[in-house]
């Protein structure tokens, strides 16, 4: 059975400031010849810690959403909060530093740089932002640790299989000790028992290490292992349920 959250009371979970909090986001694509409504006033908060995962057809808003929630994107009206901050007062300076330091970012097709071993892969966010090579090859390493990759250092991404590039990928965003780790069809690429494998490592970081993690899915065995299952239809969420 799934208990069903009155979108009403969501914000109300906890008395603890939201880590993020989205009010009325609006967004909006200008196609040159039409204007497609992409968000359509959004409310949305999640707890610290917590694991959501965002569902619903394609086209109907989600990585849009992600996109909006993390700064990649601006909205056309409404606020999102991070940790207590307007994205709307930061300068995209601010916002580009802040991704940088405070979130984590997992993808569907890995963004690896081939010619890169694993861990030279993890370690690259911590070089451009200004960390020294000796820390940053240790901390990449700690991150390779946590996923399971202790024993492949040094192997490019064509020498490991879909599933430990994802895994990889996922180093990489934890190399920064991030506040929100965003994901987007982060099994999307895999076969289903690595995409199992998957989505039990990012339960397992979430419980053990307290990770918040916001996931956009169309695979619902990843909806049914997190806390809650937002789900969006046309630009707007229309339910939110606690699997069980």
């Amino acid at each position: 059975m799934t208990a069903v959250v009155p979108l009403q009371d969501t914000k109300a979970a906890t008395a603890e400031e939201p880590i993020v909090r989205a009010t009325r986001v609006v967004k909006t694509y200008d196609t040159g010849k039409v204007l497609v409504p992409a968000l359509r006033g959004i409310d949305l908060s999640v707890r610290r810690g917590e694991m959501v995962a965002v569902m619903g057809p394609s086209g109907c808003g989600k990585t849009t959403l992600l996109n909006c929630l993390s700064g990649l994107d601006e909205v056309d009206s409404g606020e999102v909060t991070i940790e207590g901050v307007p994205l709307s007062a930061m300068s995209d300076r601010e916002r580009t530093d802040y991704r940088a330091r405070r979130m984590g970012f997992i993808f569907q097709f890995y963004n690896l740089l081939p010619d890169l071993t694993s861990v030279e892969n993890v370690e690259l966010p911590l070089l451009v932002a200004g960390e020294k090579a000796r820390p940053a090859r240790q901390r990449a390493g700690e991150a390779l640790e946590m996923v399971g990759l202790g024993g492949q250092f040094e192997q490019k991404p064509g020498e490991l299989s879909g599933g430990q590039r994802q895994r990889v990928t996922i180093a990489r965003a934890l190399v920064n000790n991030p506040a929100i780790v965003w994901a987007d069809e982060p099994t999307g690429d895999l076969d289903s028992e690595t995409a199992l494998e998957v989505t039990e490592l990012m339960r397992r970081l979430n419980r053990d290490a307290g990770l918040t993690f916001v996931i956009v899915t169309h695979d619902i065995g990843v909806g049914r292992r997190t806390d809650r299952i937002v789900r969006m239809r046309d630009g707007e969420i229309v339910e939110e349920v606690v699997p069980g």
